[in-house]
């Protein structure tokens, strides 16, 4: 966990997500942070970028700026100074194409059959600003799911049964019954979550000349 104490001008640390995973995880960086957002037209956005030949691996760090940058532009100039806001978003990709959120059963199905015996990649953007300095990075991690045999057909019903692909990128969570649906893994687990905790632990170090407890 990041000292806060050894900072000698104190920040705000702001995160700027709703996402209860992300608040989970960036608790193991600092348990000194906020949460604010701002209304942000994130598919509108996609479509601009998509319009534009934005590559989908990048999406999903555009977004993160866009996120940060409507909190940090709704601070005071005061505020702005004294305070570190963190934006972030999440990617899964297959051939190019990025796999969002599902609206109902149906697409679900579609989203985690599709997945289904292949190498799929989780791109989560950050970005992070801190006074007048300014980071942005994208981690990548490489997600294989098992053959799209009759038990991967029933654990996907199963598991869409839950409620819980609803509400996550590509239709899964790996810290959840999804990850019965994962073989293996190359990367960073917590990026697959929705934070890469580990490098933004080490860019928040190198931007602020924080030391590590």
């Amino acid at each position: 966990m990041i000292n806060m104490d050894s900072f000698r001008n104190e920040k705000r640390i702001v995160l700027a997500s709703a996402s209860p995973r992300r608040r989970e995880l960036l608790s193991l960086v600092t348990d000194r942070f906020e949460v604010l957002t701002a209304d942000v037209d994130e598919r509108a956005a996609e479509i601009r970028m998509e319009e534009e030949g934005v590559p989908a691996l990048k999406v999903s760090e555009h977004l993160a700026e866009i996120k940060a940058q409507a909190v940090y532009d709704s601070l005071s100039d005061e505020e702005k100074e004294n305070s570190v806001v963190i934006g972030a978003d999440t990617s899964v990709i297959l051939d190019n194409i990025i796999f969002g959120k599902p609206a109902d059963r149906e697409e679900a199905v579609r989203m985690l059959s599709l997945l289904s015996g292949h190498v799929h990649t989780v791109a989560t953007g950050v970005c992070i600003f801190a006074g007048k300095e300014k980071k942005t990075f994208t981690e990548e991690t490489q997600v294989e799911f098992h053959e799209l045999d009759d038990y991967q057909k029933k654990l996907i019903s199963d598991y869409i049964d839950t409620g819980s692909p609803f509400d996550k990128a590509g239709g899964y969570g790996i810290q959840d019954m999804g990850a019965l649906l994962v073989k293996r893994i190359d990367g960073d687990y917590a990026n697959v979550v929705g934070f890469p905790v580990s490098r933004l632990a080490r860019e928040l170090s190198n931007m602020l000349k924080y030391s590590l407890e």
